[in-house]
């Protein structure tokens, strides 16, 4: 059994969450942006289908990815060195998130539904959700959206419209990142994407104990402004 919240229940303990199915750990409660903020400051993510009742998750493993171990092909270096498109950030988030939920090969549904889309753009008015944008010849090709506190960036999903597309957008966070001195990506459950890029499973108490290290900074919530350096 999970607990279910109220509106003033707090998050349980992480190593309450279930095994099977792995990481769920609470029902209920709301999408308001304290409670949204809470729970990734715990290391805790909604997840859940349209018309369902709201479920907290906090698997074991967790998928990391730390700046400094960003992974870059060969041809995906060719490919950031082109001058076809361009990054913008924040300038699209909620179309971002409606890409995001765009029905995919054999899904046959989207947990990016709409109560989740006013949820983050909510958060993206604050200054802590943003997006990463690509583009090309005025068109939205590409992207990522997650949320930002202390030197964490939780990363919730990615689209591409085109080849490479959704690796572009994230290698340029990534390299903001860096500049903006943040330790740590959360990409949640491990892809083959993200594993191509660097990603690597730890275990959810080593994830525990960085978050507790690296949230608790003075966030600047505002819309992001990325610098246009050269990949190298």
């Amino acid at each position: 059994m999970i607990p279910w919240l109220t509106p003033e229940s707090r998050f349980p303990p992480l190593n309450s969450a279930l095994l099977k199915p792995n990481g769920l750990l609470a029902a209920g409660g709301d999408l308001s942006p304290q409670r949204l903020i809470e729970a990734y400051r715990c290391g805790i993510f909604p997840w859940f289908n349209e018309g369902e009742p709201i479920l907290w998750w906090s698997p074991d493993p967790r998928m990391v990815l730390f700046p400094g171990e960003l992974k870059i092909s060969r041809s995906l270096r060719k490919t950031l060195k082109k001058s076809n498109y361009e990054i913008r950030v924040d300038s699209a988030f909620r179309e971002v998130m409606q890409a995001c939920a765009a029905p995919r090969g054999d899904q046959p549904g989207t947990w990016i539904h709409a109560g989740m889309i006013s949820a983050y753009a909510a958060l993206h008015e604050m200054g802590v959700a943003h997006s990463v944008e690509v583009w090309m010849r005025g068109e939205l090709m590409g992207g990522l959206y997650g949320v930002a506190l202390g030197k964490v960036f939780f990363g919730e999903s990615m689209f591409s419209r085109i080849s490479n597309a959704s690796k572009i957008a994230f290698v340029h966070l990534v390299r903001q990142l860096e500049r903006r001195d943040f330790h740590m990506i959360d990409c949640q459950m491990k892809t083959a994407h993200l594993a191509s890029l660097g990603g690597r499973e730890i275990s959810r108490h080593e994830f525990g104990q960085k978050l507790k290290e690296l949230v608790n900074y003075t966030e600047q919530v505002e819309k992001w402004c990325f610098d246009h350096e050269p990949i190298e």
